[in-house]
Protein backbone atom coordinates (compact mmCIF):
# COMPACT_ATOMS: atom_id res chain seq x y z
CA UNK A 1 0.00 0.00 0.00
CA UNK A 2 1.57 3.38 -0.69
CA UNK A 3 1.67 6.06 1.40
CA UNK A 4 -0.36 9.40 1.13
CA UNK A 5 0.68 12.24 3.35
CA UNK A 6 -2.65 14.13 3.13
CA UNK A 7 -4.02 10.03 4.75
CA UNK A 8 -2.76 11.56 7.84
CA UNK A 9 -4.79 13.78 10.64
CA UNK A 10 -3.36 17.28 11.23
CA UNK A 11 -4.88 20.01 13.28
CA UNK A 12 -6.96 23.39 12.28
CA UNK A 13 -3.69 24.81 11.33
CA UNK A 14 -2.52 21.96 9.07
CA UNK A 15 0.05 21.07 11.10
CA UNK A 16 1.15 17.26 12.77
CA UNK A 17 3.38 17.05 14.96
CA UNK A 18 6.84 15.13 14.32
CA UNK A 19 9.44 14.15 17.30
CA UNK A 20 12.37 13.32 15.98
CA UNK A 21 14.59 10.28 17.65
CA UNK A 22 18.21 9.00 17.13
CA UNK A 23 17.69 5.62 15.32
CA UNK A 24 20.38 4.16 17.03
CA UNK A 25 20.35 5.05 20.80
CA UNK A 26 16.43 6.09 20.75
CA UNK A 27 16.76 9.26 22.45
CA UNK A 28 14.42 11.61 22.04
CA UNK A 29 15.73 14.64 20.29
CA UNK A 30 13.22 16.99 19.24
CA UNK A 31 9.46 17.69 18.64
CA UNK A 32 8.62 20.16 15.82
CA UNK A 33 5.30 20.41 13.36
CA UNK A 34 5.22 19.41 9.69
CA UNK A 35 2.72 19.51 6.93
CA UNK A 36 2.00 17.54 4.50
CA UNK A 37 4.08 19.18 1.92
CA UNK A 38 7.21 18.88 4.37
CA UNK A 39 6.57 15.63 4.86
CA UNK A 40 6.60 15.04 0.96
CA UNK A 41 10.03 16.89 1.10
CA UNK A 42 10.86 14.75 4.07
CA UNK A 43 10.55 11.48 2.39
CA UNK A 44 11.57 12.78 -1.46
CA UNK A 45 15.11 14.14 -0.36
CA UNK A 46 15.52 12.24 2.99
CA UNK A 47 16.80 15.42 4.67
CA UNK A 48 14.15 16.06 7.07
CA UNK A 49 12.20 19.16 6.40
CA UNK A 50 9.58 20.85 8.85
CA UNK A 51 7.34 23.65 8.86
CA UNK A 52 8.22 26.56 11.15
CA UNK A 53 5.71 28.34 12.91
CA UNK A 54 7.66 31.42 14.11
CA UNK A 55 8.66 32.12 10.07
CA UNK A 56 5.84 30.66 8.30
CA UNK A 57 8.32 28.71 6.00
CA UNK A 58 9.58 25.58 5.36
CA UNK A 59 12.44 24.85 7.48
CA UNK A 60 15.36 21.88 6.19
CA UNK A 61 17.00 20.82 9.27
CA UNK A 62 20.34 21.55 9.66
CA UNK A 63 20.26 24.09 6.39
CA UNK A 64 21.60 26.85 7.96
CA UNK A 65 23.70 25.01 10.86
CA UNK A 66 25.12 22.24 9.46
CA UNK A 67 22.71 19.73 11.99
CA UNK A 68 21.19 18.17 9.99
CA UNK A 69 18.49 14.96 10.22
CA UNK A 70 18.55 12.31 7.69
CA UNK A 71 15.26 10.34 7.68
CA UNK A 72 15.90 6.42 8.41
CA UNK A 73 12.55 5.55 8.89
CA UNK A 74 9.04 7.43 9.44
CA UNK A 75 6.54 5.95 11.83
CA UNK A 76 2.74 6.54 12.01
CA UNK A 77 1.09 6.78 15.36
CA UNK A 78 -2.08 4.90 15.51
CA UNK A 79 -4.63 8.09 15.14
CA UNK A 80 -2.59 8.83 12.39
CA UNK A 81 -2.21 12.47 14.11
CA UNK A 82 1.60 11.84 15.25
CA UNK A 83 4.53 11.49 13.43
CA UNK A 84 7.83 9.60 14.81
CA UNK A 85 10.89 10.51 12.57
CA UNK A 86 13.73 8.10 13.37
CA UNK A 87 16.84 9.89 12.10
CA UNK A 88 20.23 9.97 11.98
CA UNK A 89 21.29 13.35 13.92
CA UNK A 90 24.49 15.06 12.60
CA UNK A 91 25.22 17.53 15.85
CA UNK A 92 23.73 18.57 18.17
CA UNK A 93 19.36 18.40 17.79
CA UNK A 94 18.56 21.79 19.68
CA UNK A 95 19.14 25.35 18.84
CA UNK A 96 20.76 25.72 22.59
CA UNK A 97 23.69 23.56 20.77
CA UNK A 98 22.53 20.62 22.88
CA UNK A 99 22.54 17.01 21.58
CA UNK A 100 18.27 16.84 22.68
CA UNK A 101 15.84 19.67 23.40
CA UNK A 102 14.97 17.83 26.26
CA UNK A 103 17.68 18.70 29.00
CA UNK A 104 15.52 20.28 31.63
CA UNK A 105 14.29 17.34 34.05
CA UNK A 106 12.15 18.46 36.93
CA UNK A 107 13.59 16.28 39.93
CA UNK A 108 11.61 16.22 43.90
CA UNK A 109 10.04 19.61 42.10
CA UNK A 110 13.20 21.29 40.78
CA UNK A 111 14.58 21.85 37.46
CA UNK A 112 17.45 20.46 36.92
CA UNK A 113 19.52 21.50 33.38
CA UNK A 114 21.05 17.83 32.70
CA UNK A 115 22.82 18.43 29.63
CA UNK A 116 25.23 21.21 28.75
CA UNK A 117 25.66 22.51 25.05
CA UNK A 118 28.54 21.33 23.26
Amino acid sequence: MSFDPASLTYDANGLIPAIAQDHVTGEVLMLAWMTAESVSRTLVSGQVTYWSRSRQAFWAKGATSGHVQKLVELRLDCDRDCLLLQVEQTGPACHTNRRSCFYTAVQNGVEVITADPV
